[in-house]
């Protein structure tokens, strides 16, 4: 009787064929090194790179930090990408349980009235029963099971790379819209003033006109110019709300109001200056590119299961336990029985379903090939951006900052002529507006830096650690 039971477990220990074909990945499409320039002081060693960085020394805003904390624990799509994890996990246990024989208690009982070959004595017979039974246990003898186990371990470690995409992801959003928010409230603030400043020119261009010291047409321009300031208000204020919202449902919840203060964009919120390290670095760092990697070898894993699928099957049922046509007698003095069922199954002619099904299995290998490559030449491309922005925003910076001195040099002198009566109201207009775009301008300027230097941290693999 202990046979029944060994030989299921004897079979598992023997069942270690596999036709799972060895897995090859591709060589990495993208070139040894980067030919941008990197910004000055950035290293370019392996040991020192980006990723390294934890997201607090990236972020050096304290409301930014905070922000951070506030959506890494409310964010739902966060949330959701945690509970896949837990949910493709699930499947996987699922999945391999099928490698183990599933062993249940049972009992059940009879009763039935028979007569005999005359049709007269009728008598009613009992039937008990109480064992421990073995169903259909498939014997993998082929591997193929296994390859489905393998195949679905892999795709949970994918989930889990995805989700730790969206943790990097999610860090590098919040940035941006914080990003977002500070431009539009500094360049509401800039708006506000420069409208106070041009209404007071207004008035002031008003009571030169009512005195018989100014003409209709500088009170024309002033009261023009003036309702273009307002105006440019107006749609500051609308992009400064577009920015908090969009910032909430990030954090998944409402702004506290006990944020600390953050830092004006002239005060370097984001480390602009990071190491990029070497292009093979992105292949351990970028979680995409690992879930790209895992879902290859799910793939690689399931073309194994569909070979073996032309193979026998050999399955196990047993059972051993006790009979008694008395329940009272069932656990006293019963007869043992037991039952032994070993089936093998031969597919012959399934329409082409396993030829299908095998072709499909490598049709969708070769995808997951293509996709594993276009993660890293998306990735590579990611990081040459993001370096082509840290070689350029800094002088781009510093030229704009000498056209807003410029523009506010040439919008005093203006001011100067104009009161003296060498230049007309028009050449000072010209002149105001030229040194308010020059402000706005400077202003996107830095927080464009910021954003790219954000987009290259993420793009190296940084993000991950706290």
């Amino acid at each position: 009787m202990r046979l029944i039971f060994i030989t299921p477990l004897a079979a598992l220990a023997l069942s270690a064929c596999s036709l799972t074909p060895p897995l090859v990945k591709p060589a990495p499409p993208i070139p040894a090194a980067y030919a941008e320039v990197s910004a000055p002081g950035a290293s370019n060693t392996a040991a020192d790179t980006a990723a390294n960085l934890g997201w607090r020394q990236m972020l050096l805003d304290a409301r930014l930090q905070r922000l951070v904390d506030i959506a890494l624990e409310n964010n739902r799509d966060l949330r959701v990408a945690s509970l896949n994890v837990e949910a493709v996990r699930a499947q996987y246990q699922i999945q391999d349980a099928g490698r183990y024989p599933a062993i249940g208690l049972n009992g059940g009982g009879t009763r039935q009235r028979a007569v005999d070959a005359t049709g007269k004595n009728p008598t009613v017979q009992n039937q008990f029963t109480a064992g421990i039974a073995m169903s259909a246990f498939e014997v993998d003898l082929f591997g193929r099971l296994r390859s489905l186990s393998e195949a679905a371990f892999a795709r949970y470690l994918a989930t889990q790379q995805g989700q730790r995409a969206a943790h990097m992801a999610l860090i590098g959003a919040v940035a941006d819209a914080y990003l977002e928010q500070r431009l539009a409230e500094e360049q509401l603030a800039l708006a506000r003033q420069t409208l106070l400043d041009w209404r007071q020119a207004l008035l002031l261009t008003q009571r030169l006109h009512g005195a018989q010291q100014g003409s209709g047409l500088d009170v024309a321009q002033a009261e023009g110019q003036a309702a273009t300031a307002e105006a440019d208000v107006q749609a500051r204020e609308r992009a400064s709300f577009l920015a908090r919202n969009n910032l909430e449902l990030l954090l998944g919840a409402p702004l506290p109001i006990d944020l600390p203060a953050g830092r004006p964009l002239d005060g370097q919120p984001v480390l602009t200056q990071l190491p990029p390290g070497l292009p093979s670095d992105l292949l351990a760092r970028r979680p995409d590119i690992l879930q790209a990697e895992y879902a290859l070898v799910a793939a690689n894993a399931e073309i194994g299961a569909a070979r073996a699928a032309f193979f026998p099957r050999l399955s196990l049922t047993a059972q051993l336990g006790l009979a008694s046509p008395e329940l009272g007698d069932l656990f006293r003095g019963g007869a043992r029985s037991w039952s032994f069922a070993p089936q093998v199954t031969q597919p012959l002619f399934q329409g082409g379903q396993l030829r299908a099904e095998l072709q499909l299995s490598r049709l969708r290998k070769d995808v997951a090939v293509l996709q594993y490559e276009q993660a890293i030449q998306t990735a590579f491309r990611d990081v040459r951006d993001g370096l082509a922005g840290s070689a350029t925003y800094a002088q781009q910076i510093a030229a704009q900052e000498r056209v807003v001195t410029a523009a506010h040099q040439r919008q005093r002198l203006s001011q100067l002529r104009y009161d003296a009566g060498q230049d007309s109201r028009l050449e000072l207009l010209d002149a105001q507006r030229q040194s308010y775009a020059a402000q706005q301008a400077l202003l996107d300027a830095r927080r464009d830096q910021f954003k790219s230097a954000v987009a290259l941290y993420k793009a190296l693999g940084g993000g991950l650690e706290e």
